[in-house]
């Protein structure tokens, strides 16, 4: 019915022309009367440097988009926003695991480093990548946006933090968000039970070392032998981190790999968290740079 209604309105149009009809008096006859052109509707884009009351979501909706000062009590910082690059004509946004959201989340990681001033795996950190809405893509959206959490802790499913502070420069320099030293328990099978944290000069048997990144090519550890990549690149990170030779690394201590859940790894998290363990060890001080003395070979 409305599409009758325009074709006949424009028939009507076309009739006045032929007749030669004069505009009424007091008209010039520019229907425009000089206005602007209208515009292109512009995409929703959300900013750069917002914090967010609401958690992580994967998909970001312009209806729940309400960022707040980042002195306000929230639970998410937006630290970076990019562009999937090649991605025009795509009929929804790359899923986790395409190379096009693999792209995203190392472009992420790099921003999101150089905001806090060092990885944010060394600290109580997570990192998320977020797209637009269906609705949002459908409308010509192609960012995505890369976010930041404080976690309660990283080794034992840590729920977000509220802040009131920005995240920014929060690696620069040691404080109560990097990852220290710990006095980890275990079970009566010799396997980890928990790891909570104590201030390195009270009495510890567990101290983060570092980051290593697996390969690309490297599969989400499930069975018991893939887990053996991700302990002889920590035993390197704990060496490293020590500064003892690599060839005595595995007589000195033994190690914790802690790599993010399956989902980030397909997401492109391939940053494996490393800690060095001696199980019967009482240190009270950290052993970064210590040398062999400070962490001797073991004999048991």
């Amino acid at each position: 019915m409305r599409r009758w209604m325009s074709a006949l309105a424009l028939a009507g149009a076309v009739l006045l022309g032929v007749a030669g009809c004069a505009p009424p008096d007091g008209t010039d006859g520019d229907l425009t009367n000089g206005w602007a052109p209208v515009g292109e509707p512009a995409v929703f884009t959300p900013t750069a440097e917002t914090c967010h009351r609401a958690d992580f979501s994967e998909t970001v909706y312009l209806s729940s988009y309400v960022p707040v000062d980042c002195t306000d009590n929230h639970r998410l910082e937006t630290v970076h926003v990019g562009t999937f690059a090649g991605a025009g004509e795509a009929e929804k946004p790359p899923a986790p695991g395409s190379p096009q959201f693999t792209t995203a989340y190392a472009e992420c990681d790099s921003r999101a480093r150089g905001f806090l001033g060092a990885d944010w795996r060394t600290g109580r950190l997570w990192l998320g990548v977020a797209v637009p809405s269906p609705k949002g893509w459908l409308a010509g959206a192609r960012w995505f946006r890369c976010d930041l959490t404080e976690l309660s802790n990283v080794e034992e499913d840590g729920e977000a933090v509220s802040r009131t502070a920005s995240l920014k420069g929060a690696l620069r320099e040691a404080g109560p968000l990097r990852l220290g030293c710990y006095a980890t328990t275990v079970t009566r099978t010799e396997t980890i039970d928990r790891m909570p944290p104590v201030e390195c000069s009270a009495r510890h048997n567990t101290e983060f070392a570092g980051v290593w990144r697996a390969p690309a090519t490297l599969k989400y550890p499930t069975a018991d032998r893939d887990w053996q990549p991700l302990y002889d690149g920590c035993y390197s990170v704990a060496a490293r981190f020590v500064a003892v030779s690599q060839s005595t690394i595995r007589f000195r201590t033994g190690v914790v790999a802690l790599p993010g859940g399956r989902d980030d790894w397909t997401a492109g998290n391939r940053g494996v968290r490393c800690y060095l363990w001696v199980s019967e060890g009482r240190f009270t001080r950290s052993l970064k740079g210590a040398g062999a003395d400070a962490l001797p070979i073991r004999t048991r």
